[in-house]
């Protein structure tokens, strides 16, 4: 027997984290941890993010739903090192991290984020 989910179900992961996420953080190792995202490895963040900062969620490339988080322009460089990873986090929670481009940083420079997705598949 097949496998069947509906788009309201993935739709509603990708909205928990549209509708939570207020910051941005580029880090400099994968954090586990809110204090890490937003403190111990960060190396820029943007705050403030909303709704807004988000386009779907929408059919995504393959199967399933996609979320796009908008480009993020010019984002201070607090603390110099090599970027590997963006977080997305509510006020106290770590939502979700992914793998970045790897690239060195230099503090008091700025760094832009380029606009990616977040895709959850259908199931198979």
């Amino acid at each position: 027997m097949g496998k069947l989910v509906d788009n309201s179900i993935l739709d509603a992961a990708l909205n928990a984290i549209k509708n939570g996420v207020t910051k941005l953080c580029v880090c400099s190792t994968q954090p586990t941890t809110y204090a890490e995202a937003t403190a111990t490895y960060k190396l820029a963040i943007k705050t403030g993010l909303s709704s807004a900062s988000f386009t779907g969620p929408v059919d995504g490339d393959t199967s399933g739903r996609k979320l796009t988080i908008n480009q993020e322009a010019t984002l201070a460089v607090d603390t110099g090192g090599n970027a590997q990873h963006i977080a997305l986090c509510s006020d106290s929670v770590l939502l979700y991290v992914t793998t970045s481009t790897a690239q060195t940083l230099i503090a008091g420079n700025t760094v832009t984020v380029p606009a990616w997705d977040i895709e959850i598949a259908d199931p198979n």
